[in-house]
């Protein structure tokens, strides 16, 4: 099946322990979506999906907001929102390879959350190097902002203002 952008706009946001950890195991397994995590190291297994639903819990419960499950038509899609990193609010998308496409659709959506509703001045988006495809990410109005390193691993760091 095709998707359309417009469909992404009927995407529920829940919370990811409403994920059959069989689903979010084969995404985190991805070898193209793990590409562009490289955090993630090993083989993600049910432990290890245990242990991360767990840590996104745990950042709701301390700050009010963390990542969601994306669904579409009732089919799981992926996850992202908003984590805390470092003195800055992290917006990010792990999204199925199928779809890829919706990352605009879903990124407005949490975009209207975290400046809306939180009343957030400004948000960041980490991007490992493999990320070589950031014109998107300009055309939303995010703006280079440094390199940032979590453990040993560099990312490219993104700035969206509330302004923007």
């Amino acid at each position: 099946m095709t998707w359309n952008t417009r469909d992404y706009r009927k995407t529920v946001f829940r919370r990811l322990t409403d994920v059959r950890p069989d689903d979010i195991i084969e995404l985190m397994n991805d070898r193209e979506v793990r590409r562009h995590l490289p955090l993630a190291r090993g083989r993600f297994g049910a432990s290890e999906c245990e242990r991360f639903i767990a840590a996104k819990e745990a950042m709701w419960e301390a700050n009010g907001y963390g990542p969601w499950a994306f669904f579409l038509d009732g089919e799981f899609v992926g996850w992202g929102g908003l984590q805390p990193e470092g003195d800055d609010v992290d917006v990010g998308l792990v999204l199925r390879r199928t779809h890829w496409g919706a990352g605009r659709v879903l990124y407005e959506r949490i975009l209207d959350h975290a400046f809306g509703k939180l009343g957030l001045d400004s948000v960041i988006a980490l991007l490992p190097p493999s990320r070589t495809r950031v014109a998107g990410m300009r055309r939303l109005g995010f703006r280079e902002d440094g390199e940032v390193m979590i453990g040993d691993e560099r990312f490219n760091r993104y700035r969206l203002t509330r302004r923007d």
